[in-house]
């Protein structure tokens, strides 16, 4: 490989416009590309087979009224007075428009509902006032009955004693038509008493059936009574919005059209809109990234000593991330791509690009210093430095690719851009770099190194000045590098491992979430919308969940014996659910055209993050089946946010585990070596539960919140610590490549162990140091970002780079090389056997290619990329 890339070095230098022209015209397609074929970004993220997701597949086939996502937009009266007649009619105008908006089913406007609300509870009371009545007029009519029943049973024992004493008188057969016809007449009445008293029970039932329906709705009712519509000072007013679609799915067109629809509203009324209705796609690139990209030029000029050499990398890099980042985005028309997933692409390229970029200017720029021919400078960098350069970056695409053993789409999606955005970055790095090194020429020096050069090779040859300062070098290595003490590894070591486990002890009380509005800036809509939620209806109102219930199939018999089975197991199930403790509301939502199928809204007594909603969707998920009968599964965003974060915890052990594997394997590639490898693992695993600490400390425990802009703390991002794994590895793994191979390097040129770590940790601190604080500044610019999601991955990213280059790489693994001297570089002679031979730096290729003079003859144009590359190696 290093002779490969030697060659296209060489070959770019020479032809710097082809390949510039070339890049310029990738970077125009991937801008058409975008042109044509962007679409939406989600906002919301979904994984397929979680409990919230069967429940909303199966609403969507069984009862599609109830499977669409909901949004909520609060409106107060601007000078905090109760709304008026007039703006009762304002908003009633804005619903109206509201509700002709596509992808809209329905728009409730608050004061109609609580009109309906209030109806049917008058309806409740009139229905038990007439049902009183009417259980006092079938008093009245059964009292009517007994009367008259004792009336004719008088009647009866006066017409019995007369037939007796007709009989004692032996008159009986005179007697006997007078007596028939009266006891006919008795017989007569006692029937129609019958009737009558047949007809009272009848309707004494029918009364009871409605009394008990009546009841029902009641009971409904009362379990409702704290959802309310408008505020009860009449100060705020919620309007709920229905769409057609899953919450997960609600185009951005159709939420855009609502916010225009609302943005329209009169000036007396202030219009709040949540974070389901408004969190769009965040911004690609804004003030804080700008500043970050600003810190990382300062390091450049600063350590390259020329504005053209600082520009160099930031130019390659911008270029990279442009195509990467349009290349993305021009796919969303046809995948489903989240919003943050381009944002996560710009940051890796603009990192590694500056990064890599450097890496190789640095060498070019040591080797120029040193007399080299500017072309042979140029190739020999890209065959060293750049072959580095891909085998890092092939460690952090592999991390980024291996995302996708998650079996998580959209986090496996992630992984993937971010892998591209990676290729793109290294392409651009051994292409396009030694094409604009070739071009600008000796002016990648300053005019001070310029001019020194210029008088050195007055002097003698470049080739013959460079042998004599390498060996001066050789000569006085020994008598200037002395190793560390022993006892100051010791303490560089306990103090390293000892601080950033107690930075890491606020990751054993992670939690995770999606963000909603509680997290957004105070001035923003979202979380005026949220807060005004949570003060005048009750912070549960920012979290309902949607519970659905199976009822038994409707057996034969009239529709009405049905509607009332249908009720009474509403009203149970409803019962029980709120029954259950910070359970504040239940409403039923309706029932499916079959009536197998019911909804309820759940109304829970904390927000939607909040760890009493995460246990109580548990909790009702455990009463299944209820009663034994009705079997039951909660959906809503609240229950989506808890399924995914469940998810990605429960995948992040296994990607973890691919990670740290791989991480052994590519370190036992490089360094031949059992304990460079483990001690380097262990490194990495550190930094990465040092750096989920901070974020725990500041972003959910609110710690420095003032100096990092976090106003209200909150559970963590779910899919954070798993895409940290990824990129952390990759970067870490960056920095023990550039420590860790001077020093194994100087160890197999004959130097002592102890020796080699001082050498290489001197040959690759400056070039660490500098990618380091450029990454730092990269990423530490998306902290400020005005994305809730954005701004914990950007810290995470940026104080894990510090933690990891400067703790774990300068100062804890060189001790503990220094600690286990020689055995730090044993390896099984079995093993040492079948390794393949990597040469990460390129040594092999130094050595095919001795140093050319300034006069030197160069290859022909024709020696080039098409020629044969049999010794490729590396």
């Amino acid at each position: 490989m290093a002779e490969f890339l030697y060659r296209v070095g060489r070959w770019s230098a020479r032809r710097a416009k082809t390949v510039i022209v070339a890049w310029l015209a990738v970077l125009v397609a991937a801008g058409v590309a975008f042109a044509l074929g962007a679409g939406t970004l989600a906002t919301t993220f979904s994984i397929p087979g979680t409990p919230t997701a069967e429940v909303t597949d199966r609403l969507q086939s069984d009862f599609p009224d109830a499977s669409g996502g909901t949004g909520t937009v609060v409106i107060q009266s601007a000078d905090g007075e109760e709304l008026t007649a007039a703006q009762q009619d304002e908003i009633a105008g804005l619903v109206a428009d509201a509700s002709e908006v596509d992808g809209v089913t329905a728009v409730m406007d608050p004061f109609v509902t609580e009109a309906d609300r209030a109806t049917q509870q008058q309806q409740v009371e009139d229905g038990r006032a007439q049902v009183e009545a009417g259980r006092t007029q079938l008093e009245a009519g059964q009292a009517q009955l007994d009367a008259g029943r004792a009336q004719l049973e008088a009647g009866q024992a006066q017409l019995d004693a007369a037939r007796a004493q007709a009989e004692a008188a032996g008159m009986l057969a005179q007697a006997q038509p007078q007596l028939d016809a009266q006891q006919a007449t008795i017989d007569q009445g006692l029937a129609a008493l019958e009737t009558q008293q047949t007809a009272l029970d009848d309707g004494a039932s029918q009364l009871e059936e409605q009394s008990a329906q009546l009841e029902q709705g009641a009971t409904l009712l009362d379990m409702a009574s704290e959802i309310r519509m408008v505020s009860e000072d009449g100060t705020t007013a919620i309007v709920m919005i229905s769409f057609t679609d899953p919450q997960m799915e609600i185009p951005q067109e159709t939420k855009d059209e609502l916010v225009s629809v609302f943005d329209a509203a009169p000036a007396d009324l202030e219009v709040h809109l949540s974070a389901d209705m408004t969190m769009g796609a965040p911004s690609i690139i804004g003030a804080g990234e700008i500043v970050g990209l600003l810190v990382a030029a300062v390091v450049l000029v600063v350590m390259l000593g020329t504005l053209i050499g600082a520009g160099l990398p930031i130019l390659t890099a911008l270029i990279g991330v442009g195509i990467g980042a349009l290349g993305a985005l021009s796919l969303s028309g046809v995948v489903e791509m989240a919003s943050v997933t381009p944002v996560l692409g710009l940051m890796l390229g603009l990192a590694v690009g500056i990064d890599y970029s450097l890496f190789i200017v640095n060498r070019h720029r040591r080797q120029l210093k040193a007399g080299d021919e500017l072309h042979e400078s140029i190739a020999l960098a890209n065959g060293t430095s750049g072959n580095a350069v891909v085998f890092a970056g092939t460690t952090v695409l592999v991390a980024l690719l291996a995302l996708n053993v998650t079996g998580i789409p959209f986090l496996g999606l992630m992984g993937t851009v971010g892998a591209a955005c990676i290729a793109i970055a290294v392409l651009i790095a051994v292409t396009l770099t030694p094409a604009l090194l070739g071009l600008v020429g000796e002016r990648i020096l300053s005019k001070k190194e310029r001019a020194r050069l210029a008088g050195t090779a007055a002097g003698g040859s470049g080739a013959a000045t460079r042998g004599a300062q390498e060996a001066q070098g050789a000569t006085s290595a020994p008598a200037e590098i002395r190793p560390m003490s022993t006892g100051w590894a010791v303490v560089r070591v306990v103090v390293g491992i000892a601080a950033l486990l107690l930075v890491a002890l606020p990751a054993l009380d992670l939690r995770l979430n999606l963000p909603d509005g509680s997290t957004e800036p105070h001035d923003s809509t979202q979380y005026q919308a949220y807060s005004t939620l949570a003060e005048k209806f009750g912070e549960g109102q920012n979290g309902t969940l949607l519970v659905v219930a199976d009822l038994p199939a409707v057996e034969a018999g009239s529709e009405a014996e049905a509607a009332v089975d249908s009720m009474t197991a509403q009203v149970e199930i409803a019962q029980t659910l709120f029954d259950q403790e910070d359970v504040v509301a239940v409403a039923p939502i309706g029932t499916s055209e079959d009536g197998t199928v019911a909804a309820f809204q759940v109304v829970p007594a904390e927000g939607p993050t909040s760890e009493s909603t995460e246990e109580l969707v548990h909790t009702l998920r455990d009463m299944s089946p209820i009663d034994g009968t009705y079997e039951i599964g909660v959906a809503g965003s609240a229950s989506g946010n808890v399924d995914i974060s469940e998810k990605l915890a429960s995948a992040l052990p296994v990607y973890l585990a691919v990670v740290v594997g791989l991480s052994l394997i590519i370190l036992v590639l490089v360094f031949r070596s059992i304990f460079v490898p483990v001690i380097a693992t262990l490194g990495f695993i550190l930094s990465y539960f040092a750096a989920l600490g901070g974020v725990v400390a500041i972003y959910q425990w609110g710690w420095l919140g003032g100096v990092f802009g976090v106003e209200s703390p909150g559970p963590i991002l779910n899919f954070l610590p798993t895409i940290l794994v990824g990129i952390l590895f990759g970067l870490a793994m960056d920095y023990m490549l550039f420590l860790g191979s001077g020093m194994r390097e100087a160890y197999a040129h004959g130097a002592p162990a102890r020796i080699a770590v001082v050498q290489g940790v001197r040959a690759g601190r400056s070039v660490v140091t500098a990618a380091a604080i450029i990454m730092i500044a990269v990423f530490g610019g998306f902290i400020f970002s005005h994305s809730a999601m954005i701004r914990p991955i950007g810290f995470a990213l940026a104080f894990g780079v510090l933690v990891d280059a400067f703790v774990i790489r300068m100062m804890v693994v060189p001790a503990l090389m220094h600690l286990a001297g020689d055995k730090a570089w044993w390896l099984p002679r079995w093993l040492d056997k079948i390794l393949p031979d990597v040469d990460v730096e390129g040594a092999s290729l130094e050595r095919r290619h001795p140093h050319e003079a300034a006069g030197a003859a160069e290859a022909a144009p024709e020696d080039d990329l098409d020629k044969d590359t049999a010794g490729v190696r590396g």
